[in-house]
């Protein structure tokens, strides 16, 4: 789904200055442009939004510290993708010389 910033403010109750304002100061909090240059965000930036808004309003965190937040946040995600991944992998090859060990009678 996507979202217009007017949208967006009306959903969070975080005005399109503000929104602005994050577009400039968090990394990777960047909605896409249509054709006529209106924000288009994504389902996924809503959430950055409301994540953005609980930090600062609710949790008192500067904007800063909110930024740095976010980005701890993504990288422990990214971090558990990698060991996810590393699991998935080693299952794979586990998997590969059970059938190998019981083909083989080993």
């Amino acid at each position: 789904m996507q979202y217009s910033i007017g949208e967006i403010e009306e959903l969070t109750g975080v005005k399109a200055h503000v929104l602005r304002y994050w577009e400039e100061v968090i990394p990777g909090f960047s909605p896409m442009k249509d054709i006529g240059g209106r924000r288009v965000y994504s389902q996924r930036e809503l959430e950055v939004v409301m994540r953005l808004k609980h930090l600062i309003v609710d949790r008192k965190f500067t904007i800063e510290g909110a930024r740095d937040q976010i980005i701890a946040e993504v990288d422990a995600v990214n971090e558990n993708a990698g060991l996810i991944k590393q699991m998935h992998d080693m299952r794979a090859e586990l998997t590969e010389l059970y059938f190998y060990a019981k083909k083989h009678n080993l």
